[in-house]
């Protein structure tokens, strides 16, 4: 059995009465030449694998767990609870946002909140912060 294999661009997603419409963008080079000689209605067993800028497949489920992470770091460095909790324990002299952020990029041993995306040690030590905190905020 021959496969095709070719990269392709998504442009649009459709919802029509009988399920959803891909629409892929391919440069003219990269077609294969049996997906141009089947006919309108051809079914395909399709197998996708998202790249990154590099070339190499995304990881989804790190991809999502480092965006939550980053939006959690970010919630966190915002409020004054966070501030009053971390001055509580001496971890900070005064309840601000910067010192409460510098706080927690240097717990985390990353220079930038950013890096929560890649780095998941990074993100195991933000999941028990943000644990302790929500512990401490309740009580």
């Amino acid at each position: 059995m021959k496969t095709l294999q070719f990269e392709a661009i998504k442009v649009a997603l459709k919802q029509d009465k009988t399920g959803y419409v891909l629409t892929l963008c391919m440069h003219p080079d990269e077609i294969p030449e049996d997906l141009l000689r089947d006919f309108v209605g051809s079914r395909y067993q399709v197998v996708m694998v998202r790249l990154n800028g590099t070339e190499q497949p995304i990881d989804r489920q790190d991809e999502f767990a480092g965006e939550r992470a980053l939006r959690i770091a970010a919630m966190l460095c915002r409020d004054p609870r966070f501030w009053e909790y971390l001055h509580q324990d001496n971890q900070i002299m005064e309840p601000t946002e910067q010192e409460a952020t510098d706080w927690l990029r240097e717990f985390l041993g990353i220079p930038s909140r950013v890096d929560l995306r890649t780095n998941h040690e990074a993100r195991i030590r933000l999941e028990s912060v943000y644990t302790e905190f929500n512990r401490w905020n309740e009580s």
